[in-house]
């Protein structure tokens, strides 16, 4: 039973991953079903420190709930900018309610270093690194320069955008290295 867990959240965030490379959406039937599944996982099992850890067991269906609505909180903003689509959205307040508030933080954050790095390789490979720096750089220079003057520091889009990354890449990178290190030591990577 311990395993179960950790196997419905990677062939979650695989069929994630397959549909985001393939269409650039991550289907919401993925999502619900996937926060169905954590709800059932989380009601049905005896108490315990999480799905995923020593000792395992359900957190309870109130930190499961705060670990989906902090997972959405902690990137609606980029849905907000324009920078991330909802799915990547949801996907993460998914894997939240799998995981609890205190993890999905530490997979955010891990998820958000991946999406840099991946952004990165995939502008080298494209030959449009050059182009990428430019539209940060424009980015952050026309947010600053509006704060101080009196504007709100709105992010607006590049005139030349420099590509589109299927970021549910990201967020499983993001997550699996909590989900190995805790199925395989019983620890989490985020405590």
């Amino acid at each position: 039973m311990k395993w179960l867990p950790f196997i419905v959240l990677v062939a979650l965030l695989l069929s994630a991953v397959w549909h985001d490379v393939r269409s650039r959406r991550i289907p919401n039937r993925l999502v619900l079903v996937g926060m169905a599944l954590a709800g059932v996982l989380q009601l049905v099992l005896p108490a315990g420190a999480g799905l995923f850890i020593e000792p395992f067991g359900s957190i309870g269906i109130l930190w499961s709930a705060a670990g989906f609505g902090l997972g959405l909180a902690l990137l609606l903003p980029m849905y907000a900018l324009r920078a991330l689509g909802a799915g990547d959205v949801k996907l993460l307040a998914m894997i939240g309610a799998f995981v609890g508030p205190r993890a999905v933080c530490g997979i955010a954050v891990t998820a958000l270093v991946a999406g840099g790095v991946l952004a990165v390789a995939v502008a080298l490979h494209q030959g449009t690194l050059k182009r990428m720096l430019a539209n940060s750089m424009h980015l952050i220079m026309s947010s600053v320069f509006g704060a101080l003057g009196g504007q709100s520091p709105a992010i607006e889009a590049p005139a030349a955008p420099s590509g589109k990354l299927p970021y549910a890449i990201a967020l499983a990178c993001g997550a699996l290295p909590y989900l190995v290190v805790a199925a395989v030591c019983g620890e989490s990577l985020f405590a």
